[in-house]
């Protein structure tokens, strides 16, 4: 993505504009576009970002592939994900005292965000369940190498399943094997956790990027969002 001429992000591109397309349609498109650009792609494509993950809305409009879209079209792709992916702020800066609209992802980062906004989590009691959800053809794997951050800052967790109270984000609704953790362990052993503005429990996990199978307190199969036998 450029500002010179046309392109795409990431693989999404909007040549041809949004016309013909429904609201919801567009708002899906736009909110690819916008998870590319605040959670991977910022520097590679030359979008100033803040250390706190900041983008100033105006300026991302200005690039190509968001030309097809307006600020009210970024509010309410906002607004409308259910997983509340994003934050907005209106912010003043040294450089501009006027008030301008700026926008960050709230996590899910590979790209390096010195300053994104989470609350560490100091004791388990803070984060009673925390639960990561995968699949079936990930689950071996998994239980010999622990999780891992792969590409991302963090590994994702839940607080809790799709549909649960105060679970808005932090895993997929058709996950197949949860994973939960002994927090406590993990806290004593030094691996830090946060909780994100969408209660996304984070972890960088140990300094290899993993979390090891011993940590795991239980490991349950998973079918249309119930719980149900172990595999441990």
């Amino acid at each position: 993505m450029s500002r010179r001429g046309g392109g795409s992000a990431g693989g999404f591109s909007t040549r041809g504009g949004a016309s013909g397309s429904s609201s919801a349609k567009q708002d899906v498109q736009l909110s690819k576009l916008l998870s590319y650009i605040l959670r991977h792609g910022a520097h590679k494509q030359g979008v100033p970002i803040s250390p706190e993950g900041f983008v100033d809305v105006e300026v991302l409009l200005g690039f190509p592939d968001f030309r097809a879209y307006t600020v009210a079209d970024v509010r309410r792709a906002v607004t409308s994900s259910d997983k509340q992916r994003f934050a907005l702020e209106e912010r003043i800066t040294d450089d501009n005292p006027v008030a301008r609209l700026y926008i960050r992802a709230n996590q899910g980062h590979t790209i390096e965000v010195e300053a994104l906004e989470l609350s560490p989590i100091t004791a388990s009691e803070d984060a009673p369940i925390v639960v990561h959800g995968t699949y079936d053809a990930a689950w071996d794997l998994i239980k010999s190498q622990g999780l891992s951050r792969m590409k991302r800052n963090h590994i994702h967790f839940a607080v809790g399943l799709p549909g649960a109270s105060g679970v808005i984000s932090g895993m997929r609704s058709d996950v197949t094997v949860l994973i939960y953790l002994d927090v406590a362990r993990a806290l004593a052993d030094g691996i830090p956790f946060f909780r994100s503005s969408n209660n996304v429990i984070l972890s960088p996990g140990l300094e290899n990027g993993s979390i090891p199978a011993k940590y795991f307190s239980q490991v349950r199969r998973c079918k249309n969002g119930v719980a149900g036998a172990s595999l441990l």
